[in-house]
């Protein structure tokens, strides 16, 4: 049987989350292929909002970033201000994903829309 948390313990891990991602002036998203090879990065918002329902909204407007890797991104890693990671294994699709894109068939130079992004705590 897999434990169930209430909401506001919920809420306390994902503001745990927010504090490592907020720490050194910001974090960044970085979308990854299968085998983890980075392909794009894109930096984060100094101030995430706090956690609210068990949701964490790292992306709550379109980001952009420049794709500097090719492949399809299939993961994302989100790190800290000095690139250590603090979630992996989030999900990448342009729908019903952890964080939403406009095409995760990147090339490299071209323009990557992060559509949203958000950390759902079990």
């Amino acid at each position: 049987m897999s434990v169930n948390y209430v909401t506001t313990v919920k809420d306390a891990r994902l503001e745990a989350v927010r504090a490592a991602l907020n720490a050194g002036g910001g974090g960044h998203i970085q979308l990854q292929t299968g085998a983890a090879a980075a392909l794009v990065n894109v930096l984060l918002e100094t101030v995430i909002a706090a956690p609210s329902g068990g949701v964490l909204t790292v992306i709550g407007t379109a980001k952009q970033g420049t794709a500097t890797g090719a492949g399809a991104a299939s993961q994302a890693v989100l790190q800290d201000g000095s690139s250590a990671n603090v979630a992996t294994g989030l999900t990448v699709g342009t729908a019903a994903a952890d964080v939403i894109l406009n095409d995760v068939n990147l090339v490299i130079g071209s323009q990557v829309t992060l559509n949203s992004g958000t950390i759902t705590s079990p």
